[in-house]
């Protein structure tokens, strides 16, 4: 056997061997990153989806009671507000997502009010298209928590993918950085205080 056949031999396994570990390294942090571009669309989908019934509901509210327009005004504005923030999904960052937070805080905040304030008239809550209205947005809710969970724990397994050893070496190479995750609203471990002005 020749001297310059077991070298060239060696040389080939040990390329072979790196690039299998930085190519599956790579592919694994593309799918994983994947995920959640995925995920952080589905919280778009939910929050646009509050957004649709929004018009429905305060074209309901409108129709059958004839209250304060501060609070009518104060939930579209907030709609228009939150649907004017966009976040692009390739470049997530803490900013974005705390000021994509607080514009659909913002929603919340008037949603919750409106709601407070129909409770003072009766025929409107008896309304089926309000009841109705109100059950989907009270889904809507749910289906928010659970796709910003989902969100939370794609990127809590993606960081986690990049941050281990040697993972880490390559990714960085790669150019595959942390994401930052959806955290509670300020003060939102106290309960929320409603009142009734009647």
């Amino acid at each position: 056997m020749k001297k310059w056949l077991i070298p060239t031999i060696v040389i080939v396994v040990i390329a072979i061997i790196i690039y299998s570990l930085t190519a599956g390294i790579n592919n694994t942090a593309v799918e994983l990153e994947e995920t959640v571009k995925q995920t952080w669309a589905d919280v778009e989908n939910s929050y646009q989806r509050r957004s649709d019934l929004i018009p429905n509901l305060v074209s309901t509210v409108r129709g059958a009671a004839d209250f304060e327009r501060g609070t009518l005004t104060d939930v579209i504005e907030a709609r228009a507000k939150a649907t004017s923030v966009n976040v692009n999904a390739d470049d997530l960052d803490p900013q974005q997502i705390q000021q994509f937070q607080q514009a659909q805080s913002g929603v919340s905040s008037a949603l919750s009010r409106l709601l407070v304030t129909v409770e003072r008239y009766p025929e409107l809550r008896a309304n089926q298209n309000f009841l109705q209205l109100q059950s989907q947005l009270e889904g809507t809710e749910n289906r928010i928590s659970v796709a910003r969970t989902r969100f939370n724990e794609s990127v809590r397994e993606y960081n986690t993918y990049i941050r281990k050893f040697p993972n880490n070496i390559f990714a960085g190479m790669f150019g595959f950085e942390r994401k930052p995750t959806f955290e509670a609203d300020a003060g939102a471990e106290n309960a929320p205080d409603v009142e009734f002005d009647f």
